[in-house]
């Protein structure tokens, strides 16, 4: 699986206008649900934030991955965003996240859904690539990054 089957250009918002973890949250839904149409927006929203309650996915190093599941999705839907400025996520290690990874994922549907949350978690972890995305000007150069690094990971 690689993160271009489930994360299309469209899906991308290269400056976040989001101050708060639960704005961060509305924010990166926009765009799935722009795709999505069928798919009720504020239930997932609400699914996002109980998740986030549980335990914050903001896993360290500037990276957050929140992510839920939905009863009427066929396949997994994301978004990206990316924050110059930074917003406190509850990361483990208690810095502000810049770079968010929404996933969305069918109900019943553990495999891809932990097969898309393990993609994610690898190409996050390359330092080039994330200051790339740091560095990046717009969602095209953001998707090129993402892409080309998709590609050269097995």
């Amino acid at each position: 699986m690689r993160i271009t089957d489930f994360l299309h250009r469209e899906g991308i918002i290269s400056d976040l206008k989001a101050a708060t973890k639960d704005d961060v949250l509305v924010e990166l839904v926009e765009p799935v649900a722009l795709t999505h149409p069928h798919m009720d927006k504020e239930a997932l929203i609400r699914s996002l934030i109980e998740r986030e309650n549980l335990g914050s996915t903001g896993i360290g190093g500037g990276v957050a991955i929140p992510h839920g599941k939905m009863e009427t999705l066929r396949s997994i839907a994301a978004s990206f965003g990316k924050s110059r400025r930074g917003i406190d996520f509850h990361s483990m290690d208690n810095k502000p996240a810049h770079l968010f990874f929404l996933l969305v994922a069918p109900k019943n549907s553990a495999s891809d859904h932990l097969k898309a949350l393990a993609r994610v978690s690898r190409i996050v972890k390359d330092p080039i690539l994330k200051k790339g995305l740091l560095d990046a000007q717009d969602a095209d150069e953001i998707y090129r990054l993402l892409e080309e690094s998709d590609l050269r990971m097995p």
